[in-house]
């Protein structure tokens, strides 16, 4: 799960860390109060208006603007709130911006790149900095991969005070900066971890001109498995910055993620429908989308996945395939005849059934008078569902 720059920020805040403050709207007739407050309170006369969407390069694609004074500043709030903000992460169709961000300008004299993510090759949680703050980190990484410094943290002991120096020391920082960085850096793992992050990224983290560090922007992501524990994260959920299918997904407990392709796919169990994806690519067609029914799967499991697979304009073939371990393969069968029945599908479905009671289920579906297309194994059913999708 996703959040907002502002919302990270505010998550920073509780664990002593300093950032650029300010003041979120999502309505322009707050931008006035909201110059006010930011004047008020922190003395601003130069503003920085920030987009928030759930995506990066914000700045780039018109979305941060410094302003000068008071009437750039709402100039500035006009132009970027209800704009389609288009960046490298959203796509060639934009995210609609409905909050927008007033904050205190400050005069930077450094930046840089810190973040916390796990380093799955390793089995730990690995803190990385770098002195080229405020450009995107893959792009560092290609071109300058060396002024990436890594440090990996044990488990169990967290984030310890020498490993803060180091990496303090790689930022090339001295004197009271380096202390005030190697003291942060502990308290942002011990958000990370008390908080079920899957990645902590400030970028940039600044050193005024008048020596403070400061969080200029954060990005913070949640491992979606552990949220059950983080009520007061779920609440920062919004649901206007997620794909819609998504999160009409998530309401059946289906995992699903759209794709660009025209081969609908719905799997169980995300090791199979991985490997179905593969095998769709392998013999030509593109994926639509991953989407995973479960162990469980049952007759309103199989159409509510249809519903949502077929909610997707640009599927124009669906493939199910079911390993029947956990679920027989006679229930998934006869949720599949039900679905088809009741939706009135339009498009070709390809089933492959494989595991308990398969021969049942390929019986039940021979039988059932409703147009489906059998296949015997699974580079079968890849074949036949990409022809499927093409015309052939």
């Amino acid at each position: 799960m996703k959040i907002h720059e502002f919302q990270a920020k505010e998550l920073l805040k509780r664990y002593a860390i300093p950032i650029q403050d300010g003041i979120t709207i999502d309505n322009l007739a707050q931008a006035e109060a909201a110059l006010d407050q930011v004047q008020a309170d922190f003395g601003a006369e130069q503003f920085v208006i920030k987009a928030q969407i759930h995506a990066g390069g914000r700045g780039k694609g018109g979305g941060v603007k410094f302003c000068s004074d008071r009437a750039t500043a709402l100039e500035k709030i006009n132009d970027i709130f209800g704009m389609t903000l288009i960046t490298h992460q959203t796509g060639p169709e934009g995210r609609l911006v409905k909050k927008v961000m007033v904050a205190e300008a400050l005069d930077i004299a450094q930046e840089f790149y810190v973040a916390i993510t796990l380093d799955r090759s390793s089995g730990k949680d690995v803190f990385m900095v770098s002195s080229e703050g405020g450009m995107e980190i893959e792009e560092v990484a290609k071109t300058a991969p060396e002024k990436i410094v890594r440090e990996a943290v044990t488990p169990g002991l967290g984030l310890l005070g020498f490993q803060g120096r180091r990496l303090a020391k790689a930022l090339e920082l001295e004197g009271k900066p380096a202390r005030q960085a190697a003291a942060m850096f502990q308290k942002l793992y011990t958000l990370y971890r008390e908080m079920d992050a899957s990645i902590v990224e400030i970028n940039p983290l600044v050193v005024t001109e008048q020596g403070a560090l400061v969080a200029l922007d954060a990005k913070m992501n949640f491992d979606g498995n552990a949220l059950y524990m983080h009520s007061d994260v779920v609440e920062m959920r919004d649901l206007d910055e997620e794909d819609p299918a998504e999160v009409e997904a998530d309401k059946y407990n289906l995992n699903y993620i759209k794709l660009d392709g025209e081969v609908g796919c719905m799997v169980n169990g995300a090791g199979l429908a991985m490997a179905t994806m593969d095998i769709i690519k392998q013999v030509g067609g593109s994926p639509a989308n991953f989407l995973d029914v479960g162990g469980g799967a049952n007759v309103e499991t199989v159409k509510n996945g249809f519903r949502i697979i077929l909610a997707d304009e640009n599927v124009k073939a669906v493939l199910i395939n079911i390993f029947g371990g956990i679920v027989r393969c006679d229930r998934i069968a006869n949720g599949i005849i039900e679905a088809v029945k009741e939706l009135d599908l339009n498009v070709p479905v390809v089933v492959r059934l494989a595991g308990t009671n398969a021969e049942v289920a390929k019986e039940l579906l021979s039988n059932s008078g409703v147009s489906i297309i059998s296949a015997d194994h699974f580079e079968d059913a890849a074949h036949k569902v990409v022809a499927a999708a093409k015309g052939a």
